[in-house]
C-alpha cells in the first residue's frame, strides 16, 4: 500500500474525448444514446450509437467556478463565507442538475452468497460479485483485525503509518508500505472518533480526549467530557469536542508547559453532538437533537441555528463557499450564505436511505467527488455539484468511516471492523 504514489491526471471519465475532439466524433454518429450500452450489454462494434450520456447544457455555477475546483486534500474545503457581493445568487448553480445521467448501470445488489463465500453460479449469477460497481476507482487491499464497528480513520501528517480507531476498544497502528498492522493499543474504552492534526492523533473516548503526538510519543489525556465523545475537530488554534450530553468543549496548546488547557464550553444542543467541521471562520455542530449550529470561531458565541433536518444530523462537510449536511431524514441538504449572512438550503438531494457520513475527494482527474454512506451497507459516489452518480461501493455492515488520503487514496471502515483502501485510477479508454 504505497501512500505516497502519484498519478497523471488523464482521462475522459464518459470514456471518450472530450470538447472539439468529442464534436467531431459525435458528427458521424446518430445523437443518440444507446439503450444496450446504458444496461451494460453492448456487444456492437463500432456501435452506431453514442456510448456516453449525451452532455447537458452548461448551466451558470454558484461562484462561476462550478464542480472543477480541486482541493488537495479533505480540507480543500473551504467554508461558507459570511457574506457575497451584490450580483450573488444563491439559487443560480448547477446542484443537481444533470443527477439523472446515472454513469452507475448493471443490477445493483450484491449476491449475499458471494459475500459469504459460497455462490456456484460464478459469471451466471445476476447479482453483482464485487465489493464496488462504478469506473475509475478500485480496491487496493483490505485490514483485517479490528471486532466491532471501524469509527474514524486518520493518517497524521508526515507518519508513514494509518490509524484506525474501533468500538472494540482499540486503536490499530497500520505501516503503509506493507498495510501489516504494527500495533494494537488498548483503550479501555470504545473508540468514538479519531483525527489528525499535524503530528497529533486525538481519539474522542468515553468522558475523555487521548491526545498523542507521533512524533513525540507525548501521551495525554484530556478530561472534561461527560459520556462519549463522538466528533473532534481543529480550529483557530483550538481542538474541538463534541460530547454525549450536548455540550461542545474547546481546549488550547500550551506551547510552555506541553499541554492543552480547557478554553471553552459551548452549549445550546439539547441531546449528543455527533458532527463537527470547521469552515472559514464559523464552526459548525451536527446533532441528535435534529439541528445544525453554526458558531463563531473567534467570540465562541452561538450565530445561527438550522432545523431543516427531521433527524439526526449525522455529518457535515464544507465544499467551497457551502456547507453540506447529512441526515438519517434520508436527505443532504445544500447550505450557502445569503445577503444577510445567514445560511439557507440552496438544494437538496433525496437518498432512499438513511445517510451516516460524508467524505470529499478528488478523483483522478482532481474533479471533486462526493462520498456518503448509508444506512444500507453502501456508500454513494457522487460528482460535484451536479450530484451525478459516479459508483457505489458495498460493505456486509453499514460503513461509519470514510477518510481521503494522498496519492489518489480513500478509505473505508464498516460494522465488521473491515477497513479497505481504494484508489482513483484512469478509466479505461473506449476501444478505436
Amino acid at each position: 500500500m504505497d501512500l505516497d504514489g502519484g498519478n497523471k491526471r488523464v482521462f475522459n471519465r464518459l470514456g471518450g474525448p472530450s470538447g472539439a475532439a468529442a464534436a467531431a466524433t459525435d458528427a458521424g454518429k446518430h445523437q443518440r444514446v444507446c439503450t444496450f450500452w446504458k444496461s451494460g450489454k453492448c456487444n456492437r462494434f463500432p456501435c452506431p450509437f453514442l456510448h456516453r450520456e449525451l452532455p447537458a447544457p452548461t448551466p451558470a455555477t454558484a461562484n462561476g467556478s462550478g464542480g472543477g475546483k480541486r482541493f488537495a486534500d479533505d480540507r480543500g474545503f473551504s467554508g461558507p463565507a459570511a457574506r457575497r457581493g451584490p450580483n450573488f445568487n444563491a439559487h443560480n448553480n448547477s446542484w443537481g442538475r444533470v443527477g439523472a445521467n446515472k454513469v452507475v448501470r448493471k443490477t445493483e445488489k450484491v449476491c449475499n452468497y458471494w459475500m459469504q463465500g459460497s455462490c456456484n453460479y460464478g459469471d451466471k449469477c445476476k447479482f453483482l460479485h464485487s465489493w464496488s460497481l462504478g469506473e475509475g476507482f478500485s480496491l487496493l487491499t483490505q485490514l483485517e483485525g479490528h471486532q466491532k464497528v471501524v469509527s474514524g480513520i486518520a493518517l497524521p501528517l508526515g507518519s508513514d503509518k494509518l490509524y484506525t480507531g474501533s468500538n472494540d476498544e482499540t486503536v490499530r497502528i497500520w505501516d503503509s508500505a506493507s498495510g501489516q498492522c504494527t500495533a494494537v493499543v488498548n483503550l479501555g474504552g470504545e473508540v468514538g472518533c479519531i483525527i489528525s492534526e499535524g503530528p497529533w492523533l486525538f481519539v474522542g473516548m468515553p468522558n475523555f480526549v487521548k491526545a498523542w503526538n507521533t512524533q513525540t510519543n507525548a501521551d495525554l489525556s484530556l478530561s472534561g467530557p461527560v459520556g462519549q465523545v463522538y466528533a473532534l475537530v481543529v480550529g483557530n488554534d483550538l481542538l474541538i469536542a463534541g460530547t454525549q450530553d450536548g455540550t461542545i468543549l474547546a481546549w488550547k496548546f500550551n506551547v510552555a508547559t506541553n499541554c492543552f488547557e480547557p478554553a471553552a464550553s459551548l452549549k445550546g444542543h439539547t441531546l449528543a453532538v455527533v458532527s463537527l467541521v470547521v469552515g472559514g471562520n464559523r464552526l459548525y455542530s451536527g446533532s441528535m437533537d435534529h439541528s445544525i449550529r453554526v458558531w463563531s470561531l473567534e467570540t465562541l458565541q452561538c450565530l445561527q441555528t438550522l432545523t431543516e433536518h427531521t433527524s439526526v444530523v449525522m455529518s457535515l462537510l464544507c465544499w467551497e463557499q457551502f456547507l453540506l449536511s447529512c441526515s438519517l431524514d434520508q436527505t443532504i441538504k445544500v447550505w450557502v450564505a445569503t445577503e444577510s449572512g445567514y445560511l439557507e438550503v440552496t438544494y437538496t438531494h433525496n437518498e432512499e436511505h438513511g445517510l451516516l457520513t460524508l467524505c470529499g475527494t478528488p478523483d483522478f482527474e482532481g474533479k471533486p467527488v462526493l462520498l456518503c454512506s448509508c444506512n444500507d451497507n453502501s456508500v454513494r459516489l457522487y460528482d460535484l455539484p451536479s450530484f451525478s452518480e459516479r459508483g457505489k461501493i458495498f460493505a456486509k455492515q453499514e460503513i461509519r468511516a470514510i477518510e481521503a488520503g494522498p496519492g489518489g487514496l480513500f478509505f473505508t471502515g464498516d460494522g465488521t471492523g473491515q477497513v479497505r483502501v481504494w484508489k482513483w485510477s484512469a478509466e479505461p479508454a473506449t476501444a478505436s
